[in-house]
């Protein structure tokens, strides 16, 4: 399933819940570190989230052809390994079925197939998310063969957002999809590639060659780290652009209340930290902030703040104006060592120079510099113009959502204009 299809699909849930609903996304992403290649191994970091409310198991299928071995489980939130078993797909739909949510019970498996069970340390919160790791090398000769003086890794790859690191010694040939190319610590060449469609899997296909022997090359045994690195985990100051986690959900408001709905999910990961501060855009206003821990599912405490109240109270925030508004969230906990927390915060802003009407057609104009966002246009509205190409769909409710990758380290401009319907579309 691609990134636009599991995102629009949370927000849908959305859209269909009571006013309790919230907006959720199974986030993932993979790590594909490729060993010898006479090995035809090449070991997998797999991060995902559940998200199944009462879910007390999560389910990982073993693809069908790779022979998995070295398998283990990481709470990410903790560090902390989990207890998992591996069983057939039969099982895995018993074990579904029996839990206590509606929604969890509503996953089917292929019952001849098999699957990762990974026991969760608690049952995920009715408000919140559970993210794990799972850890496994995979043996597939029909994924990573040699073709001549040359080594091949050819794989389908649903999950959206995939790094493939290179056995040490080997430089990339040729990637048939778009990709950043960085260097490991240790030297070793790493791709990066984000899926911005919705129209299923990516087929990768990379092919790497070892270097001459006299060309440098890393040295000594590589070491695996327990779970997937950030960005910090790098030796250039290139930034890894499809392991950023950050996900925006714009709700536009009607137009002439130059208002709307702002739900963004964010991982605090440095050790000692106390609070996230959102920092307001200069020409909005923001009203109505709501915080969540999403690993406990529980409300956060907030304040606004302006740039020269936090300075007053000593508040670690850098370059802000006086004038400035900031929403600052105080975590339940301060950071350990090894530990992550995955919070969401909720606002309404108010710009009328981003959101507004021109004659009868309202317009967006605003540059988004995440990786991933969503703009659902107001009820009544279907989309006339926009300028950045996107994924299009229209909810169960009839809202129609823009949904837009930014693959780039930078800003991109995202102009969209909507017309309102003479007509209530049933469709």
């Amino acid at each position: 399933m691609s990134l636009a299809v599991v995102v629009l699909a949370a927000i849908v849930q959305l859209m269909t819940a009571p006013a309790a609903g919230q907006y959720v996304s199974s986030d993932t992403y993979t790590r594909y570190e490729l060993l010898r290649p006479e090995s035809h191994q090449f070991k997998i970091y797999y991060e995902v989230t559940e998200t199944r409310a009462g879910a007390r198991f999560h389910f990982n299928a073993i693809r069908e052809g790779s022979e998995a071995s070295d398998e283990s489980v990481i709470d990410v939130a903790t560090g902390k390994q989990l207890k998992f078993e591996v069983v057939t797909g039969a099982q895995a739909q018993a074990d579904r079925d029996g839990e206590v949510s509606p929604a969890a019970a509503s996953e089917r498996f292929n019952p001849t197939g098999h699957y990762i069970k990974v026991h969760l340390a608690y049952a995920v919160p009715a408000r919140g998310e559970y993210r794990l790791a799972i850890i496994k090398t995979y043996k597939d000769d029909k994924s990573y063969y040699a073709d001549g003086d040359a080594v091949v890794f050819k794989r389908s790859l649903s999950i959206p957002r995939n790094s493939v690191v290179l056995p040490p010694g080997y430089r990339i040939v040729a990637s048939s999809v778009a990709a950043q190319v960085l260097t490991e610590p240790d030297g070793r060449l790493k791709l990066a590639f984000v899926n911005a469609g919705s129209g299923g899997p990516l087929d990768v296909s990379i092919k790497l060659r070892r270097l001459p022997p006299g060309d440098k090359k890393a040295g000594g045994p590589v070491v695996l780290p327990p779970t997937v690195p950030g960005p910090a985990a790098r030796a250039t100051s290139l930034t890894e652009r499809g392991y950023q986690d950050r996900e925006i959900l714009y709700e536009l408001e009607q137009p002439q209340s130059h208002s709307f709905r702002i739900t963004h999910d964010y991982t605090v990961r440095n050790a000692g930290e106390k609070y996230y501060f959102n920092v307001v855009r200069a020409g909005s206003h923001v009203t109505d902030p709501e915080s969540t821990d999403l690993d406990t599912g529980e409300n956060l405490k907030w304040e606004i703040l302006s740039g020269k109240a936090l300075r007053r109270r000593q508040l670690p925030v850098e370059d802000v104006k006086d004038d400035t508004e900031v929403v600052v969230t105080y975590l339940a906990r301060p950071l350990t060592a090894g530990t992550t927390n995955r919070i969401r915060l909720k606002e309404t802003y108010t710009d009328p120079k981003s959101y507004y009407l021109d004659g009868e057609e309202l317009v967006w104009d605003r540059s988004f510099g995440r990786l991933r966002n969503t703009v659902v246009l107001p009820a009544g509205w279907y989309l006339s113009a926009l300028s950045m190409p996107a994924t299009i769909q229209t909810l169960a409710d009839g809202r129609v959502a823009v949904y837009v990758v930014n693959p780039r380290n930078d800003d991109i401009r995202v102009y969209l204009r909507g017309k309102q319907s003479s007509t209530k579309d049933t469709k």
